[in-house]
């Protein structure tokens, strides 16, 4: 059992079923929150030493960097059924939603920190961190995080499958749908049948017919 099967069958028994309908969204939010750990560290570590007067730019190379991770975890589990493009058009349109994704978090943050003025010595350090860390990594999250699932599974990893027979072939063996692959097959292609030839029944009457070489009897 995967990871993500795992989690989804600790979840309650209501939501159960919409989880299992949505595993991608599951392993998606999984991978959000590796990245989200990896995107806090690098920010706070930057902020409180060689960056602490630029937020902005601390959290730029932050989100850079997690963006990295998210695309190697994203390809290679969350939508590793997915796919359709080839992989330097694929990693193109990653990075390039990505981006906007970073943009979307960080605008509460600016918003935050220049135009509500939330910063010392306006306000408290403590005030100031609270004021980052509900504007930038839970508002500007899930800005963020919304808009990449929808922007990925529509653009970016556009095909289930990927359109590779392969996969398809073993989703079909592992899932249970070996019999509907049989199908289609069958229905698009119908064996050709010929008919069997009833042999002809002679009666006896026949059986010494015009075809037959007479024998002359002789005395």
């Amino acid at each position: 059992m995967s990871f993500a099967d795992a989690t989804i069958a600790r979840l309650p028994r209501p939501v159960r079923p919409f989880a299992e309908r949505h595993h991608e969204l599951i392993k998606f939010a999984i991978v959000g929150g590796t990245t989200f750990i990896i995107d806090s560290a690098i920010f706070y570590t930057l902020k409180l030493t060689i960056l602490e007067p630029k937020p902005v730019t601390a959290k730029i190379i932050a989100g850079v960097v997690a963006v990295i991770a998210s695309y190697i975890l994203n390809r290679e589990w969350s939508f590793r059924d997915r796919g359709g493009r080839e992989r330097h058009h694929e990693a193109l349109l990653f990075f390039g939603f990505s981006a906007v994704g970073v943009l979307l978090s960080m605008a509460p943050l600016w918003f935050s920190s220049y135009v509500l003025q939330l910063r010392v010595p306006t306000v408290t350090l403590t005030m100031e961190n609270i004021a980052d860390f509900l504007s930038a990594y839970i508002i500007g999250n899930l800005l963020q995080m919304g808009f990449r699932f929808w922007a990925f599974k529509r653009w970016v990893f556009p095909d289930a499958l990927g359109g590779d027979s392969e996969k398809a072939l073993e989703s079909a063996l592992t899932g249970g749908g070996i019999a509907e692959v049989f199908e289609d097959e069958f229905e698009a292609h119908p064996p050709k049948v010929t008919p069997l030839r009833r042999p002809s029944r002679r009666s006896p009457d026949q059986l010494g017919d015009s075809s037959d070489p007479k024998v002359s009897k002789t005395s």
